[in-house]
Formats: structure tokens, sequence, C-alpha cells
């Protein structure tokens, strides 16, 4: 297929979603956002590969500066790699991590740039603005990265999962531990399971109202 003929392609899929959906229902929104909470308990259910692939596969959908995709993401399942990530977590945080039924590291890799002409394809030479500037590339692939983490959480509310996002742990123990002799660093974690409502101690607690932190101007 040309060039142009796939631009066009492209065009027909955003025109035909645009017509059949206008926007999320009110179900759609609560489970992403209005009622959805971050657990810190979980139920005894599984969770499936194919459901951390799904999450992935929308996840990475979400829109970055220049296409960039410095997210990786290790899934810690087993009890031999869940004791491991947990001699680097916090205390509070230990037994939760143990209970999920797989922790999620979200982490970046900041030579992300070495395959620039892969994700975009178009402007191959904004490479050479992070090959020659170690500062800027992790910075870059640390905010880009963060911001996929977001994605991601999002995506895994939308395949039906809950998740319990968190610091709290030694990000220098665990990027030794799980990437040692690689340029990936972690960012947070991310418990991912079946939330046990029980975990959860009160009510919503407060979010700033629209007309408090935004303007238009």
């Amino acid at each position: 297929m040309s060039d142009d003929a796939a631009l066009e392609v492209a065009r027909a899929k955003i025109e035909d979603y645009r017509n059949r959906i206008q926007s999320l229902d009110g179900n759609s929104r609560d489970l992403l956002f209005c009622e959805a909470r971050n657990h810190n308990w979980w139920q005894d259910r599984d969770v499936s590969d194919d459901q951390l692939q799904e999450a992935f596969e929308l996840a990475r959908m979400g829109p970055t500066s220049a296409n960039t995709q410095p997210m990786r993401i290790t899934f810690v399942r087993t009890k031999e790699a869940k004791e491991r990530l947990n001699t680097h977590v916090n205390g509070p945080n230990q037994n939760k991590t143990m209970l999920a039924p797989v922790t999620a590291i979200v982490a970046y890799d900041n030579t992300f740039f070495t395959d620039f002409s892969k994700f975009n394809p178009i402007r191959p030479e904004m490479a050479d603005r992070f090959s020659g500037n170690a500062e800027m590339a992790e910075s870059f692939s640390r905010i880009q990265a963060i911001l996929q983490g977001g994605y991601f959480i999002m995506a895994l509310r939308a395949v039906g999962l809950d998740v319990g996002a968190m610091g709290g742990f030694n990000n220098a123990g665990v990027d030794e531990e799980f990437f040692s002799g690689t340029a990936v660093k972690s960012i947070f974690l991310c418990n991912i399971g079946y939330g046990d409502v029980s975990g959860i101690k009160g009510p919503r607690l407060y979010r700033y109202g629209f007309e408090e932190v935004c303007e238009i101007v």
C-alpha cells in the first residue's frame, strides 16, 4: 500500500469511530474514573497473561511526544520473583504486594532513541537530539514513560482488572535486582488483580473541583 493510500485508510478509521462513538457512557466513566479506586487487598482470583497483554495493547496506543515509547514493564507473578521484589518494598506495602496476583514494575529505558527510525520514520534525525545528551534523554524518557504508565493503569481498568499503584520501594534496589546491566530504571509499582473491597477503609478522599485549579484564558 502506498503512503497516500495508507493515509486515506487512517483518516477513514478516525471518521468511522467518531461517527460510531460520541463519548463514553456513564458505566464506562465509572469503570475508568468515577468509581474506580486504588486497591490494597486482593481476591484470590487469577489474572491471565492474556489479560495483561490485552491491557498493554490498549496502553501502547496512548499518545506520547514524537511517538516515543520508553515505558518498559516487568510483570512479577511467581512467589520467588515476588520475594525478590519484596526485599526492596517498604514494610507497609509488602503484604499487599505478596497478596496481589501480579505486580507490574513500570519502568523506562533512557536509550529509547535508538529505535527512532522504527517508531517515527518521518523524523529519524530526532534521535540525534538524545544520543549526545544523556541528561535530556533521561528526563524525556522518564516523563514519557510516566505518561504511558498512566495509560496502562486506565487500560487495566478497561479490561476489568483493579490496580493498586504505589511508590514506597527502593528504586535503586529494584533496578539492581531486575534490570542490572541494562538502561532500564523503575518508576512505580502497580499491583494488579481483583480488588477486595474490605481493603477500602473509607470514602473517596477530596478531589479539587474545576473552579479551584483550572482557568480558561
